[in-house]
């Protein structure tokens, strides 16, 4: 199956920029004097946007620890940024297959910053992150969004591609084909996430899309 569009979560899916999630999440936990994460908390549970997640992690205070976790992000987030292997490779194959974009509850102007810092502005016709519109992921509404700057409508012919079980549950809300890179060992692995398609890393997945774009 030729996808019409390709949108990408970005955390653990195109990029690792976990350090300075933890960073930020820490420096907001110190503030409140409570226990602070390892990585492995991180990535268990981090999964929704800041707005949905804070007020149940802070309660009523939680714009207090959002302003402490993003002065931390701020100062770290481009300096431990690396790209996953064989992402880049992997997208200038995509890009030649279907119009391209990223929807990830990172906030989106750090998301459109990483971006730029990886100097990959040119794959992607459009790039939301949270609070970009009135609902996060996995409401539809940023994938829709995406996907109609790539001139394409919601259907099982476009792919929505991430790391987690949300990231599946987002695709099927947006209508579109839920396609998992990695193995998911972080979310309960690949049962737990249910995808339609399964790639177990970018060589992978860029290996398939140069099958369909020669076919």
């Amino acid at each position: 199956m030729r996808p019409t569009a390709v949108v990408f979560d970005w955390d653990n899916t195109l990029a690792d920029g976990w350090l300075a999630i933890q960073a930020g999440l820490n420096a907001a936990f110190r503030h409140f004097a409570m226990p602070e994460w390892t990585m492995t908390e991180v990535l268990a549970n981090t999964r929704k946007s800041m707005r949905e997640s804070f007020p149940t992690l802070f309660g009523e205070r939680w714009e207090e620890a959002r302003d402490h976790f993003m002065q931390a992000v701020r100062a770290e987030h481009l300096k431990v940024l690396r790209p996953l292997d064989g992402t880049a490779a992997m997208l200038a194959v995509a890009r030649d297959v279907a119009p391209l974009g990223v929807v990830s509850n990172k906030q989106g102007p750090l998301l459109r910053a990483e971006i730029a810092h990886l100097g990959w502005d040119d794959f992607f016709h459009k790039a939301l992150g949270a609070g970009d519109l009135a609902s996060d992921k996995p409401d539809p509404a940023p994938i829709h969004a995406v996907l109609d700057a790539c001139g394409v409508r919601p259907g099982p012919d476009a792919w929505y591609v991430g790391d987690t079980a949300l990231d599946m549950v987002a695709a099927r809300n947006a209508g579109v084909t839920a396609v998992l890179l990695g193995d998911a060992s972080h979310d309960g692995g690949l049962s737990a996430c249910n995808p339609d398609m399964h790639f177990a890393d970018a060589k992978a997945l860029a290996e398939y899309l140069r099958s369909v774009e020669i076919g």
